[in-house]
């Protein structure tokens, strides 16, 4: 299948749910540049792969996960070739048995559904409840790619700008972690 790169927001909004567009409108008005391409859904890894080359990036893992209580909750964002290891992860942010958050605990506090998850999401976390994890191996990567909260569309952005404009204004400073 072949992908058309599309610079900012879609010219027209019809059918576009509402998490979607306040994406758009949040890196508008940070001034983040980001290249954008349509598609069907896409729910693994593997199905983002057409994608990824079409934009020239590999694309985030993004992943939900909660302690055992369900009292603390983390997106952790890793290079997408890696593979997760929870006692890794564990050992570095002083949580056992992590494991993946709930479809309900996802969509209440980042309003994303599985498939979706992105860094995204953090715009709508407005009592920062969700902790935010990133591999120091994506720091070093010019470009990150994820979904604008819909996983029918997948967005290119700077990392110095995901880093440096993104996560300040939305209150989410990262704990890095070598996984």
């Amino acid at each position: 299948m072949e992908y058309i790169i599309h610079i900012g927001r879609p010219k027209n909004s019809a059918g576009r749910l509402d998490k979607e567009l306040r994406t758009y409108d949040l890196l508008d008005s940070l001034n983040i540049e980001y290249h954008r391409v349509d598609h069907e859904a896409l729910e693994t890894m593997e199905a983002c792969i057409g994608v990824d080359e079409a934009l020239k990036v590999s694309m985030c893992k993004n992943l939900f996960l909660c302690n055992a209580q369900r009292t603390k909750f983390y997106l952790l964002l890793m290079p997408g070739d890696k593979k997760f290891k929870t006692k890794d992860l564990s050992k570095q942010i002083d949580s056992a048995r992590l494991s993946f958050g709930s479809y309900e605990d996802m969509e209440r506090l980042l309003d994303i559904t599985p498939g979706s998850v992105s860094v995204m999401g953090l715009m709508n976390d407005k009592e920062k409840e969700v902790k935010l994890i990133v591999d120091e191996e994506l720091i070093k990567v010019p470009y990150l790619a994820c979904h604008p909260c819909i996983n029918t569309s997948s967005i290119r952005l700077r990392t110095e700008d995901v880093m440096n404009k993104l996560l300040p204004y939305i209150e989410h400073q990262p704990i890095m972690v070598s996984l």
